[in-house]
């Protein structure tokens, strides 16, 4: 699938406009079991430095932040960032930013761990090019790239397959695969940076 144009923050308003909780991912013992696994994939290995790409309303940011130092979690809705910060209100670690990644992507600075949960499949195929060159150079040499991707048919610009193949692509030799697995719904990828 090739895809001309990203979802932008108008969808994601609207879709937040419409409920605090779009997803169920609160709620959802199907999410719930898939944050697990997405946690248990990190192996308790810490971050000094992390970045959640698409941190939705904070639900897996509040997981993640423990075996974080510092967290910037960002979403392209400002709703959803409003609410991201009241769940994770008590974890002084975690920073949020409104920002629509790549193209508001943070000023230069260096991450160790890249989260990438239900995010890529949303993006065109040159966001995913443009996201590609910014891991490349934000993500240190022995960070990982943590990717959770939904399989199932959706009218998003990408695949879930597609989309972790693709960034794949842009990345090519600059990251390993540490860890791939798939679950009934979903898919789990965690890259190590070369």
């Amino acid at each position: 699938m090739h895809a001309d144009a990203s979802l932008g923050a108008s969808y994601f308003n609207g879709i937040f406009a419409s409920s605090d909780d779009p997803w169920s991912l609160a709620t959802s013992a199907y999410e719930d079991a898939k944050f697990a696994r997405t946690i248990a994939a990190l192996g308790g290995r810490r971050a000094a430095r992390a970045i959640e790409i698409g941190c939705a309303h904070g639900v897996l940011t509040q997981r993640i932040a423990p075996l974080c130092d510092a967290l910037l979690a960002i979403d392209i809705s400002a709703r959803a960032v409003e609410l991201a910060r009241k769940r994770c209100g008590a974890l002084p670690q975690v920073r949020f930013a409104v920002a629509g990644f790549p193209a508001d992507a943070p000023p230069v600075t260096s991450f160790d761990l890249a989260i990438l949960s239900e995010v890529v499949y949303y993006w065109s195929d040159a966001d995913i090019d443009a996201a590609g060159e910014w891991l490349a150079e934000h993500v240190v040499p022995g960070g990982r790239i943590l990717l959770v991707h939904y399989t199932g048919e959706t009218n998003y610009p990408q695949t879930g397959d597609g989309a972790v193949t693709a960034l794949a692509d842009t990345l090519g030799e600059k990251v390993a695969v540490v860890h791939s697995e798939r679950a009934e719904r979903y898919r789990l990828d965690l890259w190590l940076r070369r």
